[in-house]
């Protein structure tokens, strides 16, 4: 559930020939906005008067804009062009029947899996450290490296990229030593898994300086 509070209220439809006329976006990615896009919503506008807060931000406003799905399978690249056009912070919850999934652009778009219910909670005395705990609960949603307490943001990203094109080479890298035929060619695929495995578990497991190895 997302609650922020009322006085950042908006509730205002926007028409989707806004958002693609003015964007760079190719003629068969603006037909599946066109296609698959229902409805879009600024739901909220997070500013530094409405909330109420003292402290002074880099960033003037932070959007919350809903995307209702005619489908589920929907590119992510309208969402980062979106992103990328607009001088506002955006965060983007899209809807797709009864699932729900929180999106926004941080050098590159990151979503959380689809669920039945999300939730998002402004934290922070700025809205520079807002913007940063929705990197936290939407770029790092299902952290998995431990002892990460103490790193950046920035460096907690990338070490959740590591971890991630890690699993990926560990399974690329299973797949095919379960179908090589040959006994030596498939020893070393087993060995370089063994040491894959080793890598992940101390990216996942290890110290903070394993981040900065």
């Amino acid at each position: 559930m997302i609650k922020f509070p009322s006085a950042t209220a908006v509730g205002r439809r926007l028409p989707k020939e806004a958002f693609y006329k003015h964007l760079p976006l190719t003629k068969p990615l603006k037909d599946k906005f066109v296609s698959d896009v229902e409805r879009i919503v600024v739901e909220n506008s997070l500013t530094q008067e409405n909330l109420n807060l003292t402290n002074e931000s880099e960033i003037k406003e932070i959007l919350l804009l809903s995307i209702t799905l005619k489908k589920q399978e929907f590119d992510g690249k309208v969402v980062e062009a979106i992103a990328r056009q607009n001088p506002h912070k955006l965060v983007f919850l899209l809807i797709y029947e009864d699932s729900r999934q929180l999106a926004l652009y941080h050098s590159k778009l990151y979503r959380t899996p689809w669920m039945e219910d999300v939730s998002l909670i402004p934290q922070g005395f700025s809205l520079d450290e807002i913007w940063n705990s929705f990197i936290e609960q939407i770029a790092l949603y299902g952290e998995q490296a431990e002892n990460a307490g103490t790193l950046s943001i920035e460096e907690r990203l990338a070490l959740q990229e590591q971890i991630q094109k890690l699993e990926k080479l560990i399974q690329k890298t299973e797949a095919a030593a379960w179908k090589e035929q040959q006994p030596k060619k498939q020893f070393a695929l087993y060995s370089k898994l063994r040491e894959y495995k080793k890598q992940l578990e101390e990216l996942k497991h290890g110290q903070d300086e394993n981040a900065h190895a």
